[in-house]
């Protein structure tokens, strides 16, 4: 019989959840995965996604099972909302703003961190599930300061200082790259029936071009349609080119906050932060990539200790 978790931990995202068993030393003994994300649920569905991810484990047995919550679940849409606490926010008192939901289920015991805003006039931003993240990299990296990277659908750039979230910007680079790829005229050069090759050296070129001329990319974003029309680029180079264009334009546009910084940690998947990895070398950064759920575990498992 499997092992029964001494708690659960839960990444609750818009479109999507993860939720891993934890032993108390931090070790995973099982992850389960759903497209129940907060977009498709109401507030009285929470329970019973939960009841169905774990109906296979020997958790469904178990009374006043803690379940730590990041996410979406806390935003005012979710499960119940967890209000943002503000720049600068103390990473050691996260848990101190969790919020306790509903629940008609005696066996589980969730309860849901709180996100991160910035309301500073002109620098407005907001955070859910990031700050957990950040929390575990400090955790995996005791002391660290310094500047962060976070790719994605909305890319974060976030300050850390002494053990703060001092500032954070969030960059639509990936939900551009998917509005562009299939609802605007450059759709045309990547066809939905496109090889899904190499697409290399169109990010190469992109990426070049983006470092260099950050300002000038919605006029460069139109190269992708011209190329394939005049100069008969692929649909796979153009495919790369205007995801290297946009990924070197978010960096060449954040030049500010590389100054002075050492290795940069990357949190994200590893495709992704291996193209924000090869651009970052381009202006003379190293770089770090640290698994997105391997810091979100790690963030959780921290909040968790602050709860007890």
């Amino acid at each position: 019989m499997t092992e029964r978790p001494a708690w659960i931990a839960v990444d609750w995202g818009t479109s999507n959840l993860r939720a891993w068993g934890m032993r108390n030393n931090d070790e995973v003994l099982f992850e389960r995965q759903s497209a129940e994300g907060m977009n498709t649920l109401a507030p009285a569905d929470y329970t019973s996604v939960l009841k169905r991810l774990l109906a296979d484990t020997p958790a469904a047995d178990m009374q006043d099972l803690d379940v730590v919550i990041c996410g979406m679940a806390g935003a005012r849409q979710g499960w119940r909302e967890a209000p943002y606490l503000e720049t600068p926010a103390p990473l050691e008192m996260l848990a101190q703003g969790a919020v306790v939901p509903p629940t008609d289920d005696a066996r589980f015991k969730p309860r849901i961190l709180p996100g991160v805003c910035q309301k500073q006039a002109g620098a407005e931003d907001v955070m859910r599930g990031e700050e957990t993240q950040i929390l575990g990299l400090t955790a995996l990296k005791p002391g660290f300061s310094g500047t962060v990277c976070m790719p994605g659908t909305h890319a974060k750039w976030v300050a850390v200082d002494s053990g703060h979230i001092a500032r954070f910007e969030t960059v639509m680079t990936g939900e551009l790259f998917d509005v562009l790829r299939h609802h605007s005229v450059l759709r045309h050069s990547m066809p939905e029936d496109a090889s899904g090759g190499d697409v290399s050296a169109g990010t190469a070129d992109g990426l070049a071009l983006g470092l260099a001329e950050p300002e000038r990319l919605t006029g460069l974003l139109f190269r992708t349609r011209a190329a394939a029309i005049l100069s008969g680029k692929s649909a796979d180079w153009c495919a790369g080119f205007m995801s290297g264009l946009l990924v070197g334009a978010e960096i060449g546009g954040h030049k500010s906050w590389l100054d002075g910084t050492g290795t940069i940690p990357l949190i994200g998947s590893a495709r992704l932060c291996g193209l924000y990895a090869d651009a970052l070398e381009r202006v003379g950064v190293k770089t770090e990539i640290i698994d997105a759920g391997s810091a979100v575990r790690a963030g959780l498992s921290a909040a968790r200790k602050q709860l007890a």
